[in-house]
């Protein structure tokens, strides 16, 4: 059986037949389409989407309990101290995140992109898994902080690699035109990991009868409760371990190792050929970033935050419900940024919802101050949530299509590297230091004000978005060194 070029068609995409029919409704190319492969599109999607689930799980269940549960087992001083401690170690993995994307990227542009998705699924796994077993600072003091510094450390080397190789798995497969929609399955695990995550420690904490403004330390949640979370997610990790060792290389990588086309040392090619691309990608995703952080992180700690620490004393169980409903926004509106992407272009639809985003980040006081949204059980919980959904939507149409924008600033032989390094260098400026920041801007300057740093972020995404290309149609394939 041999395969048909056709001029219409990306000439990294295998053929289908002439009337379409091969097309799948995932917008990937449909099984028949490619004679050289068995594995079923299904599978892919799959396979994209079951790994970052899992690395955005165990990720999330870290930064639940870097607000509700580490500041009370793992840091020591009082109630704002412990936070911001906590916060800061929060942001060790998104320091360890470029290193993660150079690590696992130089692997994936060499030896493959299979290859490589196991590798950072078993690191931010074992990682996670091993958090659930540490002692707390009142058992082996000071060691208690510094080993989960470390192993938050690893999370963020396994999420460091991850991101990348599943956005060039869905992309990399995708029929013409429909690249955004097929590289949005993997931007799903991000609303599905954080509602399994926080699902989960509502349960738990329900359960346990936990309750957050009344904190007793001899508490069951508190003494091994919040330890599940962390030590189930191995059984996830066996199931995507599982699912990612029945696929097979992306065709586009699978033609440049048959030409020969890799490079030694990825990183070094990339930041020499592909400087500007790895800074409009960094600040593409500048404002996707810390919306998500504030909308999350620094919103619970907020929400359960005391009066001492500028918070509105809100119930921990009641505000995860809150939260989970929210995130269903976040989740329904990334197939939507998909289908739009590949409609209008990437430019065009970004810049519209970075510029939302500006003008949501200046109404935060008007949202959120203690006055009109009330305190404690006087909260208003519609309000709240009208808020929180409203910020999810935003983040569903921000980065649903970052799965394809950031793999399309590069070439086939550094994609993965470049990609990566990209994503995961905005992680620093735009998620690293916004918890922080915001719980810093709080309880100096009020609420308002971490609006206004999210309207900031957004203001240099719209800069970087205005200078960069659009890629809606550009090849995934470039052969050579280029």
């Amino acid at each position: 059986m041999s395969t048909t070029t056709r001029p219409d068609l990306d000439p990294a995409e295998p053929a289908g037949p002439r009337d379409g029919s091969a097309a799948s409704a995932s917008g990937l190319v449909d099984d028949t389409s490619d004679p050289n492969s068995t594995v079923p599109r299904r599978r892919i999607i799959f396979a994209s989407l079951i790994g970052t689930t899992i690395e955005f799980y165990d990720f999330y269940i870290y930064a639940t309990a870097a607000v509700s549960i580490f500041p009370l087992l793992f840091f020591f001083g009082d109630e704002g101290t412990a936070l911001l401690a906590s916060m800061a170690t929060f942001g060790a993995a998104f320091v360890a995140r470029p290193v993660g994307s150079i690590v696992f990227g130089h692997f994936g542009d060499i030896v493959g992109r299979k290859a490589t998705l196991v590798g950072a699924l078993l690191t931010m796994g074992i990682a996670t898994f091993i958090i659930g077993l540490l002692p707390t600072y009142h058992q082996i003091g000071i060691w208690a902080p510094a080993m989960l510094t470390i192993l938050r450390f690893c999370q963020g080397l396994g999420l460091g690699g991850e991101w990348s190789g599943a956005a060039l798995l869905a992309s990399e497969t995708a029929r013409p035109g429909k690249r955004a929609q097929a590289a949005m399955w993997p931007q799903l695990g991000a609303p599905f990991g954080f509602i399994l995550a926080n699902g989960l420690f509502l349960l738990l904490a329900t359960l346990f009868d936990y309750q957050s403004t009344a904190t007793d330390l001899t508490d069951p949640f508190l003494v091994w409760g919040w330890r599940l979370p962390f030590i189930l997610s191995i059984v996830m990790v066996a199931v995507g371990l599982y699912v990612r060792l029945r696929i097979e290389e992306t065709p586009v990588f699978a033609r440049a190792m048959k030409n020969n086309e890799r490079v030694k040392a990825p990183i070094g090619e990339v930041f020499r050929k592909n400087w500007w691309e790895i800074i409009l990608g960094t600040f593409i995703m500048l404002a996707t970033y810390g919306l998500f952080y504030i909308m999350t992180t620094w919103v619970l700690s907020y929400a359960i935050g005391s009066a001492a620490t500028g918070g509105l004393h809100y119930d921990y169980q009641s505000f995860l419900v809150l939260q989970v409903l929210a995130i269903l926004f976040f989740a329904a509106f990334v197939p939507v940024a998909g289908h739009l992407a590949d409609r209008f272009g990437r430019r065009p639809m970004l810049i519209t919802v970075t510029a939302a985003i500006m003008v949501f980040g200046t109404t935060f006081g008007i949202w959120l101050d203690a006055g009109s949204m009330g305190t404690g059980d006087d909260l208003n919980i519609w309000q709240m949530l009208l808020f929180l959904s409203v910020g999810m939507a935003l983040m569903g149409l921000t980065f649903g299509p970052m799965s394809a924008v950031l793999p399309e600033l590069f070439p086939t032989n550094t994609r993965y590297t470049g990609s990566g390094v990209a994503y995961n260098a905005s992680s620093i400026l735009g998620a690293a230091l916004t918890p922080f920041a915001a719980t810093w801007l709080v309880q100096n300057y009020g609420v308002h004000a971490v609006g206004l740093y999210l309207a900031g972020l957004g203001a240099l995404t719209l800069i970087a978005l205005v200078l960069s290309p659009e890629t809606k149609t550009k090849s995934l394939y470039t052969p050579g060194t280029e």
